[in-house]
């Protein structure tokens, strides 16, 4: 992906099996012979596939594969390998990406290899590290943002990804699919979750436009060319990448922007360097997005409590998975009072019609 201080050794029970892996370097043109000697390391900041460091003949690639005993429901690595692909072409802030495998006999899973883009990630730590001015941090965001209306005027159909997804009933079918998505993986009583996911049935937008939407895009999917700021050299985290409305997206990435003013609770629980100094406020860059796309943002509600629920949804769904022993990452523990967290702002802000200070 980017800095190498983000990857570690590889977590017990999710190593990758060298010698058929190198086979199958070799086979594809990646590398010249199998008995290089073949570097593995794994990046510990993601939550959802996990994603290795190869390093091999001077050469760094980076492999994704679905968690251990996850469904191939929003892990399919054929789909997110077409995407990245297939979009390059037309959006060239994708990594590119070099060979896919969906037979579990090479290293148990199917996956695939792209290249390692050098740059910057932004993660919570990482910006506190690099202590980071305010001045430093509107230019951040200008240029994130800049490149999210960007995504969101990349021609898909030149791409060839017309059939990625189903745009019509995209809004409602979302609503209705993350609901379920959230009873499938509960494990608590949560009664804002059901007080959300009603309200939101009877309160979606009915008309919305389409485009490409990443539906993950924060800071630490983003790796900048260098610390001047003005340039992202690729958007990383292609898994949900789907044809939508772009709004949903906003709304997404909206949940993730914790800020200075929001209360302890909530930027311990989403953690994200959004909370430094100089970042701009949630509907701030919701004016922002409007100016620069053009787009009225109506709903805007609804689109940062579903931004907020489907976070909910994928922190319990990970919680899940740790609960029943499918992973021992110690990151998953809490992960259900997150989820419960989130639950709860949505709730907040549906009832403050607020999407700052909403406690």
């Amino acid at each position: 992906m980017a800095e190498k201080e983000l990857t570690r050794t590889v977590r017990k029970g999710e190593e990758l099996k060298a010698e058929p892996l190198k086979l199958f370097l070799a086979e594809g043109g990646l590398i010249r012979d199998i008995d290089s000697e073949l570097l593995i390391s794994q990046f510990y900041n993601g939550y959802s596939n996990l994603t290795y460091l190869l390093e091999i003949e001077g050469k760094e690639y980076v492999l994704r594969r679905p968690p251990i005993s996850a469904p191939k429901r929003g892990h399919d690595m054929g789909r997110e390998f077409k995407v990245l692909h297939s979009l390059h072409k037309v959006f060239p802030k994708t990594p590119k990406a070099y060979l896919y495998s969906e037979s579990s006999e090479v290293i148990g899973a199917p996956f695939y290899v792209m290249e390692k883009v050098n740059g910057i990630i932004l993660s919570a730590k990482g910006a506190k590290k690099r202590e980071i001015s305010p001045s430093e941090f509107k230019v951040i965001a200008n240029t994130w943002l800049d490149t999210f209306v960007e995504l969101h005027q990349a021609d898909y159909k030149a791409a060839g990804l017309e059939s990625l997804g189903r745009p019509e009933g995209y809004v409602e079918r979302l609503v209705t699919n993350w609901g379920k998505q959230y009873l499938a993986a509960a494990t608590d009583e949560v009664p804002s979750a059901k007080k959300v996911m009603a309200w939101m049935e009877d309160n979606q937008p009915k008309e919305y436009e389409f485009s490409l939407i990443h539906n993950d895009y924060k800071y630490d999917n983003i790796v900048f060319t260098d610390n001047k700021w003005k340039n992202i050299a690729a958007i990383l985290d292609w898994e949900m990448c789907t044809l939508g409305d772009p709004l949903m997206d906003l709304g997404t990435s909206l949940g993730y922007w914790t800020t200075s003013k929001d209360p302890a609770f909530m930027k311990q629980g989403i953690p994200s360097p959004t909370v430094m100094e100089g970042n701009p406020s949630r509907h701030e860059i919701v004016q922002q997005y409007a100016l620069k796309s053009g787009r009225n943002i109506d709903y805007l509600t609804f689109y940062y409590a579903y931004g907020l629920f489907k976070i909910a949804v994928i922190a319990q769904q990970i919680y899940f998975r740790f609960k029943n022993g499918h992973t021992s990452d110690p990151r998953f523990a809490n992960l259900n009072q997150a989820a419960a967290l989130c639950c709860d702002m949505a709730w907040q802000a549906i009832q403050t019609k607020k999407i700052d200070r909403l406690f």
